[in-house]
């Protein structure tokens, strides 16, 4: 190690470094007060007494040494002694006591006594393919499959898997490609066959029973939609309501959306949102689809029942051959009514009608004259009938409100809204419309929907008043409705009695 040489001052007649002794110490030098020091470069001084060797390190080296010289003696007569090469032999005894020689093939591929003279077979990787091919035979390419993720667009997703973009520009050109490719959402999954980035065919699903199918050909890309043969099979279930309608129908083996489209069918008679007891029975015949012999999604709701507080509606669906579809109970009524119970869907009454309510913010007797649906801001308002907009806009303390009117002198009140739908003044309105969305503005304590209903004028409960019904079916369809209602009907009463048999009441 080099050294630096320092003067030191003698200083009230001691001598040495700073937390060192007098000329007792070992450390101080025998020149005397005031000779040279002479430092490492660490600052320590360069005669230290030596230390002793360690040799513990020694003892470890001869430790783990000798075994690995003993282990490459004997390995090379181990491998000498083997059947086959590139496999490890160890002798096994058999039931009768005899010793055999049974082999691995399992060639050790790395470390000190790495296996080498393994054939080459065995252990090399096989090669990429330049094609792969799939269930239609042999066709170029490579398989992948893209996901779109939030905020994807086609070129980001062209970019990411190193995809040509002229291929994708050429790919847009094309009018049923441009269609359903413009729109992607989240989830979609988008299957291409590519070589060295040029695509040579891609698919998506546009729907359950159609394909878009792009190929590339000597001229460029041609687009078609290839249809795929779908199996509709009636199932039937039925479950009883404890604590909630979605619970019950997930223990009958229910989806959300085969539920709500019951909630849909029964919308007129009963309120889902207040209406509901424990005890409440429901019973339906529906649709599963298969393709391939792969259950993919739940069909239309064929027959269905629903038993409230001990009052019984069914319905049966139907398709006339104008190709329009509707519900109807079992004597050929429709289920439907002009006028929907509620406007929102699933949400809470906060104020029922009241005609000696105190007002909230007010705190004085003010009538009630509608009923409060309590919902998140933003959540759809949809109009309760067929009617046209004859107002839009600020009222006072409604804050944004629509009105409606309907035939027979009917009109419907949606107030506190966050913001209005498209429709604008004058225009029509179908039932079940989107007109606006929950929001607390004018005198609202929070968000919610307040909901009126007048005839002639006059105020009258929305969840109590008797609805007009829909036109019925038509006389010449009626006889060939209760041909198709009738076995479906059956199917509802046999499923309902099995059910009743089990839980025993």
């Amino acid at each position: 190690m080099l050294t630096q040489t320092h003067d030191v001052a003698n200083n009230s007649g001691k001598s040495g470094l700073r937390g060192g002794g007098t000329g007792s110490n070992e450390n101080s030098l025998e020149a005397g007060v005031g000779a040279p020091l002479r430092f490492t470069q660490d600052y320590k001084t360069s005669d230290f007494r030596p230390r002793r060797p360690n040799r513990r390190i020694a003892w470890f080296i001869a430790g783990v040494g000798l075994p690995l010289v003993a282990v490459g003696l004997i390995l090379p007569h181990q491998r000498s002694a083997e059947p086959v090469p590139g496999s490890l032999a160890a002798p096994v005894a058999d039931n009768a006591g005899a010793v055999s020689a049974t082999t691995t093939d399992l060639p050790i591929a790395e470390g000190p006594f790495a296996q080498t003279d393994a054939p080459a077979e065995a252990t090399a990787a096989p090669a990429e393919s330049e094609s792969i091919p799939d269930e239609a035979g042999l066709e170029p390419g490579h398989a992948l499959t893209m996901v779109v993720r939030r905020g994807d667009s086609l070129d980001r997703m062209f970019k990411r898997n190193s995809l040509d973009r002229k291929d994708l520009a050429n790919i847009m050109t094309l009018g049923d490609a441009r269609k359903h490719l413009r729109l992607i959402r989240p989830g979609d999954e988008i299957h291409v066959r590519e070589d060295g980035g040029s695509v040579l065919r891609l698919d998506k699903a546009i729907s359950l029973g159609e394909i878009l199918s792009i190929r590339r050909t000597a001229d460029g890309f041609i687009a078609q939609t290839i249809e795929q043969a779908l199996e509709a099979q009636p199932v039937r279930a039925a479950g009883m309501i404890e604590s909630s309608l979605f619970l019950a129908a997930a223990e009958a083996g229910i989806s959300d959306r085969t539920i709500m489209n019951l909630a849909g069918i029964f919308a007129w008679d009963v309120d889902f949102m207040l209406d509901i007891r424990s005890g409440d029975r429901f019973t339906l015949v529906y649709e599963e689809i298969w393709k391939g012999g792969e259950r993919v999604a739940e069909g239309d709701i064929l027959a269905a029942e629903f038993i409230n507080q001990g009052e019984t509606f069914r319905a049966v669906r139907f398709e006339d051959d104008s190709g329009r579809v509707d519900y109807y109970t079992p004597d050929g009524k429709s289920v439907r009514k002009a006028f929907v119970r509620a406007p929102l869907t699933f949400s809470r009454i906060s104020s029922n009608f009241n005609p000696r309510r105190r007002h909230p913010k007010l705190n004085t007797i003010r009538a009630h004259r509608g009923v409060d649906y309590a919902a998140p801001t933003g959540t759809p308002i949809k109009a309760a009938g067929d009617g046209k907009v004859i107002h839009r806009g600020r009222k006072g303390g409604y804050g944004n409100t629509i009105i409606l009117q309907h035939g027979g002198n009917i009109t419907t009140l949606y107030a506190h809204m966050s913001r209005y739908g498209r429709a604008r003044v004058g225009a029509r309105v179908r039932q079940g419309e989107v007109i606006g969305y929950v929001g607390a503005t004018g005198l609202a304590t929070g968000p919610h929907l307040h909901y009126e209903y007048r005839r002639n004028g006059v105020h009258l409960n929305p969840r109590t008043v008797k609805l007009p019904d829909a036109e019925p079916i038509k006389s010449e369809y009626l006889a060939e409705f209760k041909e198709t209602a009738a076995p479906l009907l059956e199917q509802l009463a046999a499923t309902r009695t099995l059910v009743a048999a089990k839980t025993g009441s």
